[in-house]
């Protein structure tokens, strides 16, 4: 492969549902570009893309892959995403998957062009009008047709593009099989409109066009290639095209339209990075702008090492260099830049600004670190990813387990950024989040077939406390006479509710030297110890003050251990007259949903005891704050999406405690008496 100028290289990323064709589509460019010699089938085991394990054992992308296709005397580098986390999604066959509408939503907030890609016309019990209308009616009248199939007794035989007015009749898979002819007659009435509707969304942008065209003049093909490529620029024209990936059709002139009227990535003119100081500075996109590239993605290979995927932000990276990481300025040798194709790697000598690689073994570098040349340190904002929210506590099912399952977890977060791993000392478990429970159990076969390392999951304990509602004293007195010295202490505590602190306060009002003061530390840490596990269920004890008032000692027997153990006593004696209860987790819940979902939303969280704090619209969606327990919001990242069709998001931040109702505090009780 050539090396790519920065004004040759186009970025774009292949999103939608799962069964979508993703995939399909860009192995249909791969065979038709004449990179590969086959058209590759993820179900079979033949895809140069979806090539993991799990993804042929499930039939479908998992992980993300850069798909680089040279088309045109340009390079367009492919970003085929994993559809089973409700990625955007469009066939003919299941039109507007919900996901569309997140990345859509996600696309033009961040100002990207957009094509649709309705795929699977080959398919039976497929319609284009069904799916085009769809988008029509979700998107507004920017979603323009701009090229339609053609249906004769109920087959799919070929398609017309709006813009060339022709038509081309599928002979088979190659362009060469393929040549234009005149639209069918049945059809031009209906290209005539759409050509129309792309005529007037390029008059929009154009005040010059925009008098032309109310005249009654018709826009030349310069005129027309040109207000197109300003539309879609600027996300007035959304194109709809039509194909089928299985049968390569409409691929070759899909490509044409993004290389016409995508925009390279010089075309982005300015980038703003960070100085280690803080200070902003404006680069220029081109090569001869200083050299910032950012790692966006890291893979551990068990034979490579780390493989680091990068783009180039500006300037030029080249083999045999050396660089320094900006975040932590520490230095990295680059012995040899790849070119990543699927499963392919290509050694290259110079990634250009735009262009995007692979780096191997790499020592200091992480995802989102960017790299430099010495003395020019700058940063590239960071990449923001999703916050992985559904937790599962993880065990491993042998001893011998146990160091394969802490490397693993390790390796497994240097690669993916919304899988995180925490240790909870409270609960003494490891638990791990993502994105939902699809993404953990890939995370649990990768553990097993990569690390070898079996697990097992369960829901992660919550975090309960336990306070008094009672002022009380209790007595402790340990004796304790075994020849030679005792054990004597013996002491008198108080112990009242105290809401302004959680962890405990100590105080001492001993009168008379009753209890000498070099052991009021032990009595202190005896207190301290038992406070980390309460009465009822062995929960930490939260919001007591404690007070020595009196006790008694002897001057041979006595000891920190005595008054320490006399402490423990006074505390066990003190709780039952307490009325100690059980507190929960409270959380404060932000739920993002569109309109139609707002009332199951609302229902369900009654039903998890919530208490709703208010609500706010935005465009077509509504923002329910409420407040949760914690232990009824254990697989709510899961459910949500099931009751939302995957448009659903939310997040979570502990807020304060709350009494748990009785009802439910003796199950929780009950349960931890059997563990």
């Amino acid at each position: 492969m050539k090396d790519y100028l920065s004004s040759e290289v186009r970025n774009v990323s292949v999103v939608g549902h799962s069964g979508a064709g993703k995939t399909s589509v860009l192995e249909a460019m791969l065979y038709y570009t004449d990179a590969t010699d086959r058209f590759g089938k993820t179900s079979e085991g033949s895809s140069l893309i979806d090539f993991d394990a799990e993804e042929i054992r499930r039939g479908l992308s998992v992980y993300t892959s850069i798909v680089p296709i040279e088309w045109d005397g340009c390079k367009i580098n492919f970003i085929d995403t994993p559809g089973y986390l409700d990625f955007i999604g469009e066939n003919a066959k299941n039109p507007l998957e919900p996901g569309t509408r997140i990345s859509f939503k996600k696309a033009i907030a961040d100002k990207k062009p957009t094509i649709f890609f309705i795929n699977k016309l080959d398919e039976e019990h497929t319609s284009f009008e069904k799916a085009y209308s769809a988008l029509h009616e979700e998107f507004g009248k920017s979603v323009i047709p701009f090229e339609v199939p053609i249906i004769e007794n109920g087959v799919y035989v070929g398609t017309v593009n709006i813009l060339k007015n022709k038509a081309w009749y599928h002979h088979g898979p190659k362009a060469s099989d393929s040549v234009a002819q005149p639209v069918p007659e049945s059809m031009l009435e209906e290209v005539a409109m759409y050509k129309d509707q792309i005529a007037e969304a390029v008059a929009m942008g154009d005040d010059e066009l925009m008098e032309k065209f109310f005249s009654g003049e018709e826009f030349t093909d310069a005129e027309l290639t040109r207000g197109v490529r300003i539309g879609v620029r600027n996300g007035e024209i959304i194109p709809v095209f039509s194909g089928s990936a299985i049968e390569s059709r409409g691929i070759g002139r899909l490509m044409d339209l993004i290389v016409t009227y995508f925009p390279t990535y010089s075309e982005k003119g300015l980038y703003t990075a960070t100085t280690p100081n803080d200070v902003k500075v404006e680069l220029l996109t081109t090569e001869q702008e200083v050299l910032t590239a950012q790692v966006f993605k890291t893979i551990v290979d068990p034979f490579v090492g780390r493989i680091s995927y990068i783009k180039v932000l500006s300037g030029v990276l080249a083999s045999d260099s050396s660089v320094v990481n900006a975040n932590n300025g520490k230095p990295e040798k680059i012995a040899q830049i790849f070119i990543i194709k699927g499963k392919h790697q290509t050694a290259t000598g110079k990634l250009f600004t735009g262009d995007i690689g692979a780096l191997t073994k790499l020592q200091n570098t992480q995802t989102n670190d960017t790299l430099c040349e010495k003395g020019k340190l700058l940063i590239a904002d960071p990449i923001s990813f999703t916050e992985p929210l559904y937790g599962q506590a993880v065990t491993p099912k042998t001893k011998n387990d146990e160091d394969k399952l802490s490397n693993g977890l390790a390796r497994l977060q240097e690669e993916d950024p919304t899988f995180k791993v925490v240790q909870n000392k409270e609960t003494k478990e490891t638990v791990m989040y993502g994105i939902g429970d699809q993404h953990l159990e890939v995370i649990v076969n990768k553990l097993k077939n990569k690390f070898k390392a079996d697990v097992l999951l369960s829901d992660p304990k919550i975090t309960y406390r336990e306070t008094i509602t009672k002022t009380a004293i209790g007595e402790g007195r340990h004796k304790k006479q075994s020849g030679g010295h005792g054990q004597f202490g013996h002491v008198f505590v108080e112990f009242a509710p105290n809401p302004d602190a959680e962890e405990m306060v100590f105080a001492e009002k001993v009168f008379g030297g009753a209890v000498p003061k070099q052991y009021f530390p032990a009595v202190e840490t005896g207190l301290r110890e038992c406070t980390a596990e309460g009465t009822l269920a062995n929960y930490k004890m939260v919001n007591v003050k404690t007070t020595l008032l009196d006790g008694k000692y002897h001057d041979v027997d006595s000891s920190e251990m005595a008054f320490k153990l006399a402490a423990r006593l006074a505390y066990k004696d003190a709780m039952e007259k307490c009325r100690p209860i059980l507190l929960e987790p409270i959380m404060n819940v932000t739920v993002r949903v569109p309109d139609e979902y707002t009332g199951t939303i609302i229902g369900d969280l009654n039903k998890r005891r919530g208490a709703i704090m208010g609500m706010t619209p935005d465009e077509n969606d509504q923002i329910i704050e409420a407040q949760v327990p914690m232990g009824e919001m254990a697989r709510y990242s899961v459910e949500l999406r099931s009751m939302t069709q995957g448009l659903g998001t939310y997040t979570i931040e502990m807020d304060r405690y709350d009494p748990v109702p009785d009802n439910i505090a003796q199950r929780i009780i009950a349960n931890a008496k059997k563990d």
